[in-house]
């Protein structure tokens, strides 16, 4: 499908942050030739009870990139997360580099810009953002060449950034003792879901993939490593368990029925606020950073 585009041989330095609050994991990328790297879904930390905002897990980015004397090109999104807030404006300010998500991000912008009533003055372009994505797009990374994938199902914004021989996958794969991602939010659907992760299963078994969240499934220790091979084979919802694999109608209504067990993100609320603005917190008419709380539901 897109085995052209692939450079294998090219091995970057990944460097992952925990972030335990949320169980998100954040992730330096560096090119081995030289001081170029890229950050991928950056976290702000919120006391939400309280209205604070700190930022002492990107602060752990920042200390490394400079403390590494490394260059910032690349500050990416691989979806508008509901879990999470995004620290990418401040993590800019401090070491440069561009912000990039996938171009459906003006999908997401249209449904919760109505959401949220947001007025004519939030725009719904995608313009928040220095670079919007299209499906198999390149952009590089020092003399690392990364290229974007188009996986919708957790969201329609959802990517993978494949970057040498590792996957950044976001949301639409876990562990394999994680399973998949829910599909019930705004713009989620099951079907897609599973299309997408079978185009992730196109790669290469050897292909190193990168979670953004983890949350230690029966007690065990936190993981964010795995393979494409190893997704494949033991994958608790989509993997060949027992010789054979879901269909697409099985992983739908297995979805579709964890899903209608969940309940909302901690977060949500303001992480989409946040995060459909390129982590800019929105703001009253007087200028003072402002977040909305409707009284209405969230389930698609």
């Amino acid at each position: 499908m897109f085995d052209h585009l692939l450079n294998l041989t090219i091995e970057p330095e990944v460097f992952p942050f925990f972030d335990e609050a949320t169980n998100t994991i954040s992730y330096i990328v560096k090119d081995p030739g030289s001081p170029h790297c890229a950050v991928i879904d950056s976290v702000m930390d919120i006391d939400y009870a309280a209205g604070v905002i700190s930022y002492d897990h990107a602060n752990a980015l920042i200390n490394h990139i400079k403390s590494n004397n490394l260059e910032l090109d690349w500050i990416i999104e691989t979806h508008v997360h509901a879990d999470h807030l995004s620290a990418a404006p401040y993590i800019q300010q401090k070491c440069g580099g561009k912000t990039g998500i996938g171009e459906n991000i003006m999908v997401v912008q249209e449904t919760f810009g109505k959401y949220f009533n947001e007025g004519t003055e939030f725009e719904r372009d995608g313009s928040q953002f220095d670079a919007l994505f299209k499906n198999e797009d390149t952009y590089q990374i020092g003399s690392m060449t990364g290229l974007t994938i188009h996986t919708p199902g957790h969201t329609p914004a959802c990517m993978v950034h494949i970057i040498g021989n590792a996957a950044f996958v976001g949301d639409t794969l876990f562990m394999p003792d994680g399973g998949s991602a829910r599909a019930d939010f705004p713009g989620g659907d099951a079907g897609e879901l599973y299309d997408s992760i079978k185009k992730i299963f196109t790669l290469p078994d050897a292909m190193r993939l990168f979670m953004c969240h983890d949350y230690g499934p029966n007690g065990r220790e936190i993981k964010w490593e795995t393979t494409v091979g190893e997704e494949k084979q033991h994958n608790i919802h989509v993997g060949e368990l027992n010789g054979k694999a879901k269909s697409r109608e099985e992983f739908i209504q297995l979805r579709n029925e964890r899903d209608a067990t969940l309940s909302m993100p901690n977060l949500i609320i303001p992480s989409l606020q946040v995060n459909m603005r390129a982590g800019n917190i929105p703001a009253d008419e007087d200028g003072n950073p402002t977040l909305k709380v409707p009284i209405k539901s969230l389930k698609s």
